[in-house]
């Protein structure tokens, strides 16, 4: 059942959230206006080392207020493509300029009320550049062996969904191998 979409206006836009009214239709004939978060698309990147590591960063989210282990992730510039985003974030903000990235996994976290997209990259090994060029992303950067992963997961020391899908999809597919 496909629910029809008889127009939309914006309610409030800027460079990083937009709020619109959706008039929307759904299949039982009740019509009402829906609202509808509109974001820039997300671009994560899974690296890994030959010693089986990821690249993680510690960092502090001051909505939630937590602390929490994160792959490093930003949003996707006008013009760029989502893989160029996840390459420019993990140099950025770790100082590790990846290996090839590859498609991993695609998914879109919330899709009951945003269009926000998430693309997650895969990197076999990584080059030490230098410290991080964004210096407010975070207060520790590390190669977390993968075997650790699950654990953290569990602790919710892991709790960003960009994060979570991308070292669930790693997981499964380092099983696999």
């Amino acid at each position: 059942m496909q629910w029809k979409i008889h127009g939309e206006r914006p309610i409030y836009e800027n460079q990083w959230v937009n709020l619109w009214l959706t008039d929307v239709e759904q299949p039982d004939g009740r019509r009402w206006e829906y609202h509808v978060v509109k974001l820039r698309h997300l671009a994560v990147a899974a690296v890994i080392n030959e010693r089986q590591e990821i690249l993680m960063m510690w960092r502090h989210r001051f909505i939630t207020d937590s602390w929490a282990w994160e792959l490093p992730m930003g949003l996707v510039e006008d013009g760029e493509s989502p893989a160029d985003a996840a390459a420019r974030e993990v140099l950025e903000e770790t100082g590790w300029r990846p290996g090839p990235v590859k498609p991993l996994i695609y998914a879109e976290p919330a899709n009951g009320i945003t269009d926000s997209q998430h693309h997650v990259f895969r990197a076999d090994g990584a080059t030490y550049e230098g410290p991080p060029t964004e210096k407010n992303e975070s207060d520790r950067i590390e190669w977390i062996p993968l075997a650790d992963v699950r654990g953290m997961i569990d602790r919710r020391e892991v709790v960003s969904s960009g994060s979570l899908v991308g070292l669930l999809y790693v997981l499964m597919d380092e099983a696999i191998r």
